[in-house]
């Protein structure tokens, strides 16, 4: 049913403590999942960051891509390893990489945010060693008194340092960043984007961390949604497999984010339409918010 003109009123009173709130401040949102597939949702988010940005909030997009890497390199007939979840890149997929999220997806999101308004620039973290990063190492833990197996991903990078420089020249802009990062010797890696999303938050002191997922935030073991987490609380429920699998690096994300300095963080369903406005512009919000604990 369509809102009466009074009820539509009320939702931009209830709107107006946040909007004074975050004007000026920015907040860095982790595009990604089924938010990056369904035209409808790709068109709302467009407009959502349009919106946040023409209300004087500062709005920065880290974006995956993951499943269109994956397609591009199976029609090239090049196979996708994965190592708890990390692509294994070597040089050749390393290309495709580039080609597709430096490419064709941040294109597209930059075009899609412009049509709606926005001034979008496109990004990858190679420009002007925007995000700096080192191969990750990664030890699977080895039985008994054997010594750890170190497992090489190739060109799989952690981030080591954000250059904020560019992106505070950019302030009248909407940035949109491809999780490229750039090594001391020039070359390139790939960064999972929740990390970079992270690492770019804390490095700017952002108010908000938004991740946009495929499930509506963090579960008990009920599987009923747990609407805020302090850390201690994560680290908890992480200590007793309550958080487990795919969410775990996200948790880490956000907690290495508030670590850094950012304000609070957030897991939210980003196949729910207008997530990013739920989240910032309502009493309730959505999803899980991951928040500093209370001394």
């Amino acid at each position: 049913m369509e809102p009466t003109p009074l009820q539509k009123a009320e939702i931009l009173m209830e709107a107006l403590p946040y909007i004074k709130a975050f004007g000026g401040k920015r907040i860095v949102v982790k595009y990604g999942g089924h938010a990056m597939v369904d035209p409808q949702l790709k068109e709302n988010f467009a407009k959502n960051i349009v919106l946040l940005k023409l209300i004087g909030v500062r709005p920065i997009v880290v974006h995956g891509g993951g499943p269109q890497i994956g397609r591009v390199l199976k029609r090239m007939g090049v196979e996708s390893n994965f190592v708890e979840g990390m692509r294994v890149t070597d040089g050749e997929t390393m290309d495709v990489v580039e080609m597709v999220l430096g490419g064709k997806v941040n294109a597209e999101i930059v075009s899609l945010i412009n049509r709606h308004g926005g001034r979008a620039v496109g990004l990858s973290g190679k420009d002007d060693r925007l995000i700096q990063a080192e191969k990750m190492v990664m030890e699977r833990p080895g039985a008994g008194e054997r010594r750890p197996e170190i497992i090489d991903l190739g060109l799989v990078g952690q981030v080591t340092r954000v250059n904020t420089s560019l992106l505070k020249t950019l302030d009248d802009f909407i940035p949109v960043i491809a999780p490229v990062g750039v090594g001391s010797e020039g070359q390139s890696f790939n960064i999972n984007a929740d990390l970079v999303a992270g690492r770019v938050a804390a490095a700017l002191g952002a108010e908000k961390l938004i991740l946009l997922t495929d499930v509506i935030g963090v579960l008990d073991k009920e599987g009923h949604l747990l609407s805020s987490l302090t850390v201690d609380r994560v680290k908890e429920l992480m200590a007793d497999q309550t958080i487990s699998g795919g969410m775990i690096p996200k948790v880490n994300c956000c907690l290495e984010a508030l670590t850094g300095g950012v304000a609070k963080t957030h897991i939210i369903d980003g196949r729910q339409p207008h997530a990013v406005l739920l989240e910032v512009f309502t009493r309730e919000g959505i999803g899980t918010e991951i928040v500093g604990d209370l001394k």
